[in-house]
């Protein structure tokens, strides 16, 4: 089943009704997650991708690279924003795993859900549900590691919003989001193990919109230990720069702890994004 090539249709035979949606407030929407959704680099947010409205359809594609002392994830795939309503996302992931001159691949096919609120304008934050159904194409090193699948479908709520002149006169915006999971390291590594079968975990994320153009902000997302070897939780500090409606450009600096037992796993992290 080639997703990316029906989504990419998908997004084709909508042009002629989306009309460049630009309904939103500049920035709103995030930016594109490394694993298909919109929301920051590491953490799904409650907001969807793209700019449409309730009348409107939107759609995002985006590429990212990530580089730490011994791997590099390179990821690219699209959005679809159902009129403020639905996203359906895809991303094609390749892990680079430089001591063993190996990559990794896997491809997440989701789809998120708002069901309640906006991020701006209701007094509540933002509510949606979504999932990501993940498929490894490369399992035998996971299955080397304990891995019992090479499949599986992380579950998650989040919840934004954005509290206009919060800090010090600037623009605040928080998520919080709850997955549950069996993935090791995001599904490269497989899903469940000996130590474990999945859990519920938390994924936190703040930014300060320094104008309209520029947002500062931080990610932290917890992993579980389902394998022998060390998997540690997540940490970015990133910089996203929003020139227009249909472009956006985020660096970032990235703490991903122990990966397989190696450590120092630090580095940066670049994307970038294009919506219609």
């Amino acid at each position: 089943m080639n997703v990316m090539k029906q989504l990419l249709s998908a997004m084709i035979f909508c042009l002629p009704f989306m009309c460049f949606a630009n309904g939103k407030i500049l920035a709103t929407p995030g930016v594109s997650q490394v694993e298909g959704a919109g929301g920051g680099g590491i953490v799904p947010w409650a907001q969807l991708a793209g700019y449409a409205t309730e009348d409107e359809i939107a759609a995002s594609a985006f590429c990212s690279q990530a580089n730490v002392q011994d791997f590099q994830l390179n990821v690219c795939g699209a959005q679809l924003n159902l009129y403020d309503r639905i996203e359906l996302s895809y991303a094609k992931q390749d892990f680079d795993v430089e001591p063993l001159s190996l990559t990794l691949k896997q491809e997440v096919i989701g789809m998120k859900v708002r069901l309640y609120g906006d991020l701006v304008y209701s007094d509540w934050p933002q509510i949606s549900v979504g999932v990501q159904h993940k498929m490894l194409d490369t399992p035998d090193i996971a299955f080397a590691l304990g891995a019992k699948e090479d499949k599986g479908t992380d579950v998650y709520v989040a919840m934004s919003k954005l509290h206009l002149g919060a800090f010090a006169g600037y623009n605040l915006l928080w998520n919080a989001t709850l997955r549950y999971s069996e993935a090791n390291e995001m599904g490269l590594l497989g899903y469940g193990g000996l130590e474990g079968n999945g859990a519920i975990h938390p994924e936190l994320s703040a930014a300060i919109l320094l104008n309209k153009h520029l947002a500062l902000g931080t990610e932290y997302r917890v992993k579980s230990e389902n394998l022998a070897v060390k998997e540690s939780n997540w940490h970015d500090v990133f910089l996203a720069w929003f020139p227009n409606k249909h472009f956006n450009m985020t660096v970032a600096y990235l703490d991903l702890g122990t990966i397989a037992n190696i450590e120092g796993q630090h580095g940066w992290y670049v994307s970038i994004s294009g919506q219609f």
